[in-house]
C-alpha cells in the first residue's frame, strides 16, 4: 500500500497551534496528526521537530511507544483485537485467525486495497465481553468466527 497523500500543511500548522507549539504536547499533535491520516507522514516529522523544537528521536520515540500513532500508513479501518488474558481464553485467537484469513494479512499488516490493518492490543478493558475487537473507535464483544467476519463484511459493504 504505498499510496501517495497530500499533506494538508493548514490543518497541520492549526494543530500545532492549537497546542501552542508547546514541545510537551507533542503525543496530543501527533495523535492528531494521526486521527487526520491514520498515521503520521515522514513529512511532517521535520516540521515537528522545527516548530517544537524537539528533537527527531524524541519524535521518534514516542511514536514507537505509543501503539495509537505509526509511522508507517494504516489502512482506513484500524482493526484491534483484544489479546488481553479474559479475551485470550474466550478464544481471541481464534478471532485474529479468521481476520487473518478473511483479510489476507499478518497481524500488524495493512490490506493490499488500503482498506484494513490488523492490530492485536494486550487490553481494550471490555473484559466481561471477550472476545473484543475495535475498529477504529467502535468496539464489538462476545465475538466468534462467524460474529468477526459478519463486523467485517459490513465495513467492506460500506467502504467508499
Amino acid at each position: 500500500m504505498n499510496k501517495t497523500i497530500d499533506i494538508d500543511w493548514q490543518k497541520i500548522d492549526v494543530i500545532i497551534d492549537r497546542y501552542k507549539s508547546s514541545n510537551e504536547a507533542l503525543l496530543m499533535i501527533m495523535q492528531d496528526i494521526s486521527d487526520m491520516y491514520n498515521y503520521v507522514p515522514p513529512e511532517v516529522i521535520p516540521v515537528l521537530v522545527n516548530k517544537l523544537g524537539v528533537s527527531k528521536s524524541l519524535v521518534y520515540s514516542v511514536a514507537t511507544f505509543y501503539k495509537t500513532i505509526s509511522l508507517e500508513p494504516r489502512g482506513k479501518y484500524i482493526v484491534n483485537v483484544c489479546t488481553g488474558t479474559a479475551c485470550h481464553v474466550r478464544g481471541a485467537e481464534k478471532i485474529v485467525d479468521a481476520l487473518q484469513k478473511e483479510l489476507c494479512v499478518c497481524e500488524g499488516q495493512t490490506t493490499g486495497d488500503g482498506l484494513f490493518t490488523l492490530e492485536a492490543v494486550r487490553c481494550i478493558g471490555c473484559c466481561a465481553s471477550g472476545p473484543v475487537i475495535t475498529v477504529n473507535k467502535e468496539t464489538y464483544g462476545g465475538l466468534d468466527r462467524t460474529a468477526v467476519l459478519k463486523v467485517i463484511d459490513e465495513y467492506k459493504q460500506h467502504a467508499p
